[in-house]
């Protein structure tokens, strides 16, 4: 779809703007051109992206889609009156009916934390992530008895990214161990693995994706070679079902499924709170 653009607006990051309405936007066989405005939080602000937004429109000659979650009942007037765009409303649309469901009024918060500072949840998730970065590639095998995952697979199979989204998404401290050529010809895992075995969950992904991937990074080498990628995935997935390790390909899946997945198998608490 040419010429057509979609703004999240939102007094806080926008991020839970941007994942809902990309979340249906992927419904629909469509490429618009993406525009986030985070801390529209006051009357000034929100004459701005007004501006923006109806320039747009005129520009492009159809209107704009704008996805907004603004708690600011001022900035929300301004933004839901008086722009030329297809408004929809993802808090109202929701907290409305949610109101007279449980009997009360929402606390019209902006953004996930009120205070960071007095959230247990954010606390934990910022260990987390530091726990995942000392632990990436193998770097360390300090406390691998406090990780609630630990994912294993060839270098370039995904463990990194998803890695860091478990911990940043999830709170989950998540260690990532590669599996390499001298652990094939030993036939076993890594032997601090062994004791921790419960928490591995493997990740493989397709010779020939792989060996694009390996080749953007060091294009020729043995490394990269077809032939290395298939005998790596090979080794790896066979040493997983020896071992009796879950695993899924990461060739066609987004992070957010390979995560998902990850902590239906092995912490699904983690799914409920």
């Amino acid at each position: 779809m040419p010429n057509r653009t979609v703004f999240f607006v939102s007094d806080g990051t926008g991020i839970t703007a941007e994942t809902f309405g990309n979340s249906i936007l992927n419904q629909f066989a469509i490429k618009p051109r993406h525009v986030r405005r985070p801390f529209i939080d006051s009357a000034d602000k929100a004459h701005q992206v007004v501006r923006e937004i109806n320039h747009t429109a005129d520009t492009e000659g159809k209107r704009p889609i704008v996805f907004i979650t603004l708690v600011d009942e001022e900035a929300h007037a301004i933004v839901k009156g008086l722009s030329k765009g297809m408004v929809l409303d993802m808090f109202n649309t929701f907290i409305e009916p949610l109101e007279a469901e449980f009997g009360m009024t929402s606390n019209h918060r902006v953004g996930r934390f009120s205070d960071v500072s007095k959230s247990q949840e954010y606390t934990d998730r910022i260990e987390a992530i530091n726990f995942s970065l000392a632990h990436d590639d193998g770097q360390s095998a300090k406390n691998l008895e406090s990780a609630d995952v630990i994912l294993v697979g060839v270098s370039r199979s995904g463990k990194t990214p998803t890695s860091l989204y478990l911990a940043m998404q999830h709170g989950i401290k998540a260690a990532n161990y590669p599996l390499i050529p001298e652990d094939f010809e030993r036939g076993q895992l890594p032997s601090l693995l062994g004791a921790h075995k419960k928490k591995c969950f493997g990740l493989t992904i397709d010779p020939t994706r792989l060996n694009q991937i390996r080749n953007e990074r060091r294009p020729g080498s043995r490394y990269a070679a077809l032939e290395n990628c298939r005998y790596e995935v090979n080794e790896a997935e066979a040493m997983m079902r020896r071992e009796g390790i879950a695993w899924l390909s990461s060739t066609h899946k987004s992070i957010e499924e390979i995560a998902t997945t990850i902590l239906r198998d092995l912490r699904p608490d983690r799914l409920m709170y």
